[in-house]
């Protein structure tokens, strides 16, 4: 890393995260008690919510205190990829969260309390991810004043930020293992999820640790993660809408989705969500191949030289 920063730039920019901290944990503090003043009415969506809000609060809160102690020397990751590095991941995981409460939750709630607080506290997890995206945006500014290199605030490092949440995402539909189990076309999109995430998340955090490594490494790996979301692609909506695979291509033949007092997402529904994922994230993947194809193109890929 190169860094030629003065004290007075780093302090200025560590005032900054200090003064977004204060309301990120705010915003997640009150969408978080205002789910779980629900009680029993929030549901399994919104107790999946109120683990994401509290996972950033407390992050959030640690990462203030390490930068207010300056103890971060401490930590095994680089500092200075650490905190933007989780601010990208929030922003998404709080924009996320957003969308899928009052898209699959809150538009059934009957009008009353519940249903002003779950509206209440999207607004906030929207707030939060605002905020979010604007530590991340004020980071790359005061690095790039700061002459000071961050994987994570590269195009290959957002990329991999998307892939890594994107699967993520992914990882919580599957938590219904009715999706895929004792089916071997369905399970092998699986095995395909988690290792395109593997792949991505030690790349990740090698380049995070700034361990260097050369281009045909980066490109054989998302070369590999390529063809396999595009067997998922293809697999997983033939095996889930196509009825000659035990698939079902009309929602209405799934019986949860008749239920229309239900508040949580209906089989078919996540079925789905996980096939439209996947097209998002093979996209994904197809850019970042398409940038490293551009590197060796155009030669300008930093590799160590023999001496």
């Amino acid at each position: 890393m190169s860094t030629r920063s003065t004290s007075p730039e780093k302090w200025a920019l560590c005032v900054v995260r200090c003064c977004l901290h204060l309301p990120q944990l705010f915003s997640t503090c009150v969408a978080f008690s205002l789910v779980t003043d629900m009680g029993i009415g929030k549901g399994a969506i919104g107790n999946w919510s109120l683990c994401l809000w509290g996972f950033c609060f407390t992050v959030t809160l640690i990462t203030s205190i390490t930068e207010l102690c300056k103890v971060q020397s401490c930590f095994p990751f680089f500092w200075n990829n650490f905190p933007v590095t989780y601010a990208c991941y929030a922003a998404l995981v709080c924009l996320s969260v957003s969308i899928i409460y009052s898209v699959t939750y809150i538009q059934f709630l009957p009008y009353g309390p519940h249903r002003d607080r779950a509206i209440a506290a999207t607004a906030f997890s929207c707030i939060a991810s605002v905020l979010y995206a604007t530590e991340v945006a004020c980071t790359w500014n005061g690095y790039k004043i700061m002459n000071t290199t961050c994987y994570v605030l590269t195009m290959p490092g957002l990329l991999k930020v998307l892939e890594t949440f994107m699967a993520g995402v992914i990882f919580a539909f599957l938590s219904n293992t009715s999706l895929y189990l004792h089916q071997p076309a369905l399970e092998w999109c699986v095995a395909v999820y988690s290792i395109c995430f593997i792949l991505a998340a030690v790349t990740t955090l090698l380049n995070l640790v700034e361990w260097e490594h050369r281009l045909p490494v980066k490109a054989v790996i998302t070369m590999l993660s390529v063809l396999l979301y595009i067997s998922a692609l293809v697999l997983w909506p033939l095996y889930q809408f196509n009825e000659e695979f035990g698939g079902q291509p009309q929602r209405s033949s799934d019986w949860d989705c008749r239920d229309e007092l239900t508040y949580d997402m209906c089989t078919w529904d996540q079925r789905l969500a996980v096939a439209i994922l996947t097209a998002i994230n093979l996209l994904a993947y197809v850019a970042d191949l398409g940038y490293w194809a551009r590197q060796v193109s155009v030669g300008t890929e930093d590799q160590p030289r023999d001496s």
